[in-house]
């Protein structure tokens, strides 16, 4: 360890311990949260650029969030990117001031913008005739510089208790990033007032803050009582949603953090919601308020227009004075034959039954038995609830259409559907590889396993598949708005899929038609690489095993998330990554129909069935019930 005497402290060379040492999930890592913060960045820089939000008290507090947003993902998340490639975690005594800085900085710049704009809505909703005087410019920029001064000092009292502190023994941070609670616990110094000073100057801000915005709602609350209109309750409601969304993730989990006592709460769950506060709600914000506001979506819209249409083509459709005509479309589904349409109904209806009752019932099973309440089983939960997301989302709309030769959706319907078809889809992906993370850890460190499954590491490992889902859920919706439907709407599928959607389309498709391919496929990829890369290593310590009962309990335990892969992987690709050109629509109606509907009632069959846990906790359920 370097150690260097500078005035009154010690300056060290500290090692970042990270979230995790095992080489695999490292990697999953590493590839999840480079995603996560090429969103942040690429969807907080869409909003800050956006010249049509320029000329509104909201969106100039918008665009200054945004700004934050990176700011603070970025004081962490790319050096903890690096030390996922990396071995000797280091980072220097400077560095680790500056880290710490920026990042409270940036988060306390965070808390004053959201209470900015809680006063903003305030003004906008209880004195609507005043707001152009009580949020004029000057007093947005007074705002500004109150968050930003506000920041500054807020990160100083952080940083000058960090370097009061003497550091003379180990050097290890357990955490991904210079955070000040793993510091103190370093320090040989007295922290007893260098511990006190940060916690009270956050703890202030926190309090002020959240003052600041729950009196400007309960404003607002007696304001909208008072409306006799039903529209008005609507739009008053609907312009607050997106930023009490904001507010209640931001607050809630830097509260957890900083406010509560260290005692309360463990390392693990300290590294867990630092997670989710610094590198998933940046990336979380831009969606918030993009997927909630008509206005940020009309404008991302239109400059979306301008740079995938042609300009006539763009004239032609703002003449019209929508993008879209078409106001429902019609599923033809799998058959127009009367009698295959009551075949297929009985079929579908009882697959259906089947998934769900087979689903729930693994869901009910893993929660009441004690003995599988182990993350191989949890996994296995959340992907039973992922299939009846997945068959709910298709197969309802589907017996309908038998029943009457024909589903009309309205678009809005058909862009929830696929919204949903791919958000559970993706879940799957990143489950599936999840659970071949757990069976590498259960086979090759079965000594380290509680540690390396942790609560905090699988609950980060189902919260990324869930958010994995949302982003590309939000890839393949934000292409499919920006389509212009002109023509047939007759959809030649038994659901909202985005290939037969691409066809009725009378715009320009051939960027949009790529984006979701390249997001899908990199997906598939991604998982795919950690999945192999798991049972390579399976592999190796299998044939290491000199007991035959020991290659047979571990064969045994793959095979099954191994016949689950296969089966979902090898359809999904079909589907989302080959070229269109290689497949016909009648192929893409087979593969769909077995991935959707057939897929989520064989995963609990498969794993109940091969599975010697779930068979003796499901015969002891059935023995209690009788």
């Amino acid at each position: 360890m370097d150690l260097l005497m500078d005035g009154n402290h010690t300056a060290v060379t500290f090692i970042l311990l990270g979230l995790t040492d095992d080489p695999v999930l490292r990697v999953i890592l590493f590839m999840t949260i480079l995603c996560i913060y090429l969103v942040t960045v690429s969807g907080n820089l869409t909003i800050i650029i956006h010249r049509t939000l320029l000329h509104h008290p909201m969106y100039l507090f918008l665009r200054n969030l945004a700004f934050a947003d990176i700011g603070y993902s970025s004081s962490v998340t790319p050096n903890m990117l690096v030390n996922f490639l990396v071995e000797m975690k280091t980072i220097s005594y400077l560095g680790c001031g500056i880290q710490l800085g920026s990042a409270v900085f940036f988060g306390t710049a965070e808390c004053f913008l959201l209470a900015a704009m809680a006063y903003d809505h305030f003004v906008a909703i209880c004195s609507p005739l005043l707001y152009s005087t009580k949020m004029s410019t000057q007093v947005c920029v007074q705002l500004l510089v109150v968050t930003y001064t506000g920041g500054f000092i807020n990160a100083s009292s952080f940083t000058f208790s960090f370097f009061s502190l003497l550091f003379c023994g180990p050097n290890a941070v357990n955490h991904f990033f210079c955070d000040f609670t793993p510091l103190v616990k370093l320090s040989c110094s007295d922290v007893s007032i260098s511990a006190v000073v940060p916690s009270f100057s956050a703890g202030s801000i926190i309090v002020v803050t959240l003052f600041v915005i729950a009196v400007s709602y309960i404003y607002i609350l007696i304001t909208i009582l008072k409306m006799r209109s039903t529209e008005g309750h609507h739009k008053a409601f609907s312009t607050c949603t997106s930023h009490l969304t904001a507010v209640t993730l931001f607050y809630g989990t830097t509260t957890f953090t900083y406010v509560m006592p260290k005692s309360s709460y463990s390392t693990d769950q300290n590294k867990a919601v630092s997670v989710f506060y610094m590198v998933v709600i940046p990336v979380l914000n831009p969606l918030i308020y993009s997927l909630r506001n008509k206005e940020i979506k009309g404008a991302l819209k239109r400059e979306l227009s301008r740079k995938i249409f042609s300009k006539e083509q763009f004239t032609e459709e703002m003449e019209v004075g929508n993008y879209t005509t078409v106001t429902d479309f019609i599923i033809l589904g799998l058959t127009q034959d009367p009698k295959l349409c009551v075949i297929f109904f009985v079929i579908f209806l009882g697959i259906y039954i089947v998934t769900l009752v087979g689903n729930i019932s693994i869901i009910t099973l893993i929660r009441s038995c004690s003995k599988l309440h182990t993350p191989m089983y949890l996994f296995l939960s959340h992907l039973a609830f992922v299939d009846i997301g997945y068959s709910t989302s298709v197969t309802p709309v589907m017996l309908i259409g038998f029943l009457g030769h024909g589903t009309a959706l309205p678009v809005a319907g058909c862009e929830a559907q696929l919204c949903c078809v791919v958000t559970f889809g993706t879940a799957e992906c990143f489950l599936l590889a999840a659970m071949a993370y757990d069976r590498y850890v259960a086979i090759c460190s079965p000594l380290l396993y509680s540690t390396r499954m942790s609560p905090g590491v699988y609950s980060l490992l189902v919260g990324a598949s869930y958010l994995g889902g949302c982003v590309n859920a939000w890839t393949f919706t934000s292409c499919l708005l920006n389509l212009s439907f002109c023509g047939p709407n007759k959809i030649d599928h038994f659901f909202c899929d985005f290939s037969p959607l691409l066809k009725l389309s009378c715009s320009d498709i051939s960027v949009i038609e790529i984006i979701p391919s390249v997001s899908s496929g990199s997906i598939i990829g991604v998982t795919v690489f950690v999945i192999v890369l798991s049972y390579m290593y399976i592999l190796t310590t299998v044939l290491k095993m000199r007991s035959t009962a020991g290659h047979h309990k571990a064969f045994s335990t793959c095979t099954s998330h191994l016949t689950a892969v296969t089966l979902y992987y090898g359809t999904i690709t079909f589907i989302y990554v080959l070229p269109k050109s290689s497949y016909s629509t009648n192929q893409n109606r087979v593969v769909s129909l077995f991935y959707t509907v057939v897929i989520p009632m064989l995963n609990p069959l498969i794993y109940s069935l091969r599975n010697r846990d779930v068979k003796e906790a499901l015969w002891k359920t059935i023995i209690k019930m009788y």
